[in-house]
């Protein structure tokens, strides 16, 4: 394992070796019931993310969070009372052949059927945005999830997206881009007709995710990106540790941040914008 962290592939090793796939499967809804499967089945319920007869496009990176999501949503298929259809895809945007395996191996012994389409989302990436080329990365990666979703004939497409990633984005927006934006549990595709993007994992929260892994005795990929290995680390990694530094002194500051998203107040903002139209709160002053 050493040779592939050497050549930029950082990998989460598990302290434990691989248990029977029926025990993992039955720890989703017994040991982990509380603080994964309970909180999965939860945001799909509060924000509507699946309809009856729903095709859904699992979008599987090898990580531990699209792979943990892939069994939810198999549990949900097999326990859940709705209708539905599910395909696993696997966007191959350069990986290297070992960790391709690997992601291959993985998705073998948890039984997730994947479809795996490749691209050369890497090198392209690397080539028009040598210094930061996360950004452009993950938006092309998304757009060719999307392709792909449409392609067979699936109407949602499901992203492991979790609890930490969203008060992460929002914390991001507020200290760098000067504007208060979260990440939606679901948003309709403005580029491909029809398509609509879900979040099922909104809130369950990233150490869960790695006790899931690590108990099972997955060894999931992390980013596996053979650029971004070699760049300086992106903003991302610094707001995460600010917010566990934070939490010393203010537990539930995570919770907070999160919850601050469903009680904006528009009497007590400067100013706000609904599609493409600015407001300030000088506009609607004299109205009050």
């Amino acid at each position: 394992m050493s040779d592939l962290a050497g050549n930029g592939c950082d990998i989460l090793v598990p302290f434990n070796e691989r248990k029977p796939l029926k025990e993992v499967e039955k720890s989703i809804i017994k040991k982990y019931r509380k603080n994964i499967w309970t909180k999965f089945v939860k945001a799909i319920n509060d924000y509507e993310m699946i309809q009856e007869g729903d095709k859904i496009a699992v979008a599987i990176s090898g990580g531990k969070d699209s792979m943990l999501m892939a069994k939810l949503f198999q549990e949900l298929k097999r326990h859940g009372k709705m209708n539905f259809e599910l395909e696993f895809i696997v966007l191959d945007p350069g990986y290297h052949e070992d960790i391709k395996k690997l992601m291959i191996d993985n998705c073998k012994y948890l039984n997730i059927p994947i479809k795996i389409f490749e691209s050369d989302i890497f090198a392209v990436a690397d080539k028009i945005a040598k210094d930061y080329p996360c950004y452009i990365c993950a938006k092309m990666r998304r757009g060719a999830l999307y392709s792909r979703a449409k392609e067979l004939g699936c109407n949602k497409l499901a992203l492991g997206h979790h609890f930490n990633d969203v008060i992460e984005t929002t914390m991001l927006n507020v200290l760098y881009a000067g504007n208060f934006k979260t990440m939606l549990p679901k948003l309709k595709s403005t580029n491909y007709e029809g398509i609509e993007l879900i979040r099922p994992m909104y809130y369950i929260e990233e150490r869960y995710i790695q006790n899931f892994t690590q108990s099972s005795g997955i060894w999931p990929l992390n980013c596996a990106c053979m650029v971004a290995a070699k760049k300086i680390g992106n903003k991302r990694y610094e707001i995460k540790e600010l917010i566990k530094e934070l939490k010393k002194n203010f537990k539930d500051v995570d919770k907070s941040i999160f919850k601050s998203a469903q009680n904006v107040n528009l009497n007590a903002i400067l100013g706000w914008q609904k599609d493409e139209k600015k407001i300030s709160f000088l506009d609607v002053y004299d109205e009050k």
